[in-house]
């Protein structure tokens, strides 16, 4: 079990940073690693990649003068803090995995108008009259979730199609020129190809990851390289924000078409 005099400590120090326990267990560190896990549509922050989530690590950085929420909710947050061994070692995770051991119970309270991660700014509500008709079509042709190509969609232009990325990516789905040619497109600021192409190009990435959400998006915002090179979700600042958002994107969009919550991975 953890020290004791150490856990009055630790709570207290997760209310006046509005954070959550897990980000101060190692208490002699200046800096920590935090994952962000997401099982069945609910979040979970732990030490460790969580076993049947899904999972990003963020670093936090203990001297901070503001540190984030990674929660992905607002207002009042109440959980508990559970102990357990995962491969010879001590973790603490936020969610009751089997073998856990209770820690300790916490209250915080994420500040009014605080996005839930760094890089999400303010997402908004799932826009579901934006080419209702184009998603639809693009996601029978491929089999990809409608709801999982519109919180792509609305991550990278906001439904704009219009929209041009400082790096030249371009339309509803800010493709690359050069994956717009390879996926025959003619048109890059026409909706129905952009959404059809990055459907198909989402396609090609899921099945490459064996249906990993969280993989496919990284690559989708970083390159398959990236996502090769270091084993994941590569540790780019803008990378990792943009998974977050896209996670968050998705499960409200399958709540607002009455979808179940997704679990992560999807069927290529």
């Amino acid at each position: 079990m953890l020290r004791t005099r150490h856990s009055s400590r630790w709570a207290a120090r997760a209310a006046a940073l509005l954070v959550l326990p897990i980000a101060v267990v190692a208490f002699d560190a200046d800096a920590r690693t935090v994952y962000r896990c997401v099982r069945d549509g609910t979040v979970s922050l732990a030490t460790a990649p969580e076993p049947g989530s899904q999972c990003a690590a963020r670093e936090i950085d203990d001297n901070a003068v503001k540190l984030p929420n990674l929660w992905g909710a607002m207002g009042v947050v109440n959980g508990t803090l559970y102990e357990r061994q995962q491969d010879g070692r001590t973790v603490y995770s936020t969610r009751k995995l089997p073998g856990s051991v209770k820690v300790l119970a916490f209250t915080v309270k994420t500040p009014p108008g605080e996005p839930a991660h760094p890089g999400l700014g303010r997402i908004g509500r799932p826009q579901l009259d934006r080419y209702p008709t184009q998603f639809r079509a693009a996601a029978k042709a491929t089999g990809v979730d409608d709801a999982w190509l519109r919180a792509i969609a609305h991550a990278e232009s906001g439904f704009d199609s219009a929209a041009v990325s400082p790096k030249g990516a371009q339309g509803v789905m800010q493709l690359m020129p050069q994956t717009s040619r390879e996926y025959g497109v003619t048109d890059p600021f026409s909706s129905e190809q952009s959404i059809s192409a990055g459907a198909r190009h989402l396609k090609l990435l899921l099945r490459r990851y064996g249906g990993d959400l969280m993989l496919a998006a990284a690559a989708y915002n970083a390159g398959i390289g990236a996502v090769t090179r270091y084993g994941g979700v590569p540790p780019y600042a803008e990378t990792q924000a943009y998974v977050a958002k896209v996670q968050v994107l998705h499960e409200r969009y399958r709540d607002a078409l009455g979808r179940r919550p997704a679990r992560g991975r999807a069927a290529p």
